[in-house]
C-alpha cells in the first residue's frame, strides 16, 4: 500500500504565515507607546497606540491569503495567531511575574509597568483580535463576489476599514469599561485608525498580493 504524498503548502502562504506569527506577538509589544498622528483641521490632534501598524498588515495578510488562497486558508491563519498570541502572554507574565530580575538590574519595575498588562486588557485583546480580523476576511471574500470584486484596494479598504471600528469598540468596551469613559477614548482610536487604514490598507494589499503570487511561480 502507497502512502499519499504529503501536502504541499504554497510559499507564500508558508511566508504569510511566518510573518502573521511574528506579527500578532509584536502588535501587542508596540501598543504600549502612544503615537501622535499629528493635529488636524477639524479633527483635532490625534492619538493612536503603535501596535496599529503592525495590526494593518496583519489585517493585510489576512485579506492577501484570502485572496491568493480562498476564505478557508485565511480564517486558519486568524485562529492559528492564537497561538503565538497566547504563547507570548504567558511567556511575558512569568518572566515578569515569576523569574527574579539580576541583582544589578534596575529597570524592572518599567519593564513590567510597560509589557505587564493586566487579565482583563489581555482578556480584551484577544477577543477584540479573534473577532474583527474573522471579520475582515469574511467581508474582505463576500465583497469578491459582488461589484466590488474586481476592486481588490477597495475590497482590502472596506474589509479594514470595518473591522479596524469593531476591533477599536471591543477592546475599549471590555478593556475600560467601569474604569475610565470610553466614548471619548474610543472616538480618538476610531478616526485614528480609519486614517491609517485609508492611507495604508490600499497600496500594501496590491504589495503583498503581488508578492504571493511571485513566490509561488
Amino acid at each position: 500500500m502507497t502512502k499519499a504524498a504529503p501536502a504541499v503548502v504554497p510559499r507564500s502562504l508558508f511566508v504569510f504565515s511566518l510573518l502573521y506569527g511574528g506579527l500578532v506577538v509584536l502588535a501587542g509589544i508596540l501598543g504600549t507607546k502612544l503615537a501622535s498622528l499629528g493635529t488636524w483641521p477639524v479633527l483635532g490632534s490625534l492619538a493612536v497606540e503603535s501596535g496599529i501598524f503592525a495590526f494593518l498588515l496583519l489585517v493585510v495578510l489576512s485579506s492577501a491569503v484570502a485572496e491568493l488562497h480562498g476564505r478557508n486558508a485565511a480564517n486558519a491563519l486568524v485562529r492559528w495567531g492564537f497561538v503565538p498570541l497566547i504563547v507570548s502572554m504567558i511567556l511575558l507574565m512569568t518572566v515578569i511575574h515569576l523569574v527574579p530580575p539580576a541583582s544589578f538590574w534596575e529597570d524592572q519595575e518599567i519593564f513590567a509597568k510597560l509589557l505587564g498588562q493586566g487579565a482583563r486588557m489581555q482578556f480584551a485583546g484577544l477577543i477584540a483580535y479573534g473577532i474583527s480580523q474573522t471579520l475582515n476576511v469574511a467581508i474582505f471574500s463576500r465583497l469578491k463576489g459582488g461589484d466590488t470584486g474586481g476592486m481588490l484596494w477597495l475590497r482590502a479598504w472596506i474589509a479594514g476599514l470595518l473591522s479596524q471600528i469593531v476591533d477599536t469598540v471591543i477592546f475599549i468596551s471590555v478593556a475600560f469599561y467601569g474604569v475610565q469613559p470610553v466614548i471619548p477614548v474610543m472616538e480618538g482610536q476610531v478616526i485614528s485608525k480609519m486614517l491609517l487604514s485609508t492611507i495604508l490598507v490600499p497600496p500594501l494589499i496590491y504589495l503583498f498580493v503581488a508578492l504571493g503570487r511571485r513566490l509561488d511561480r
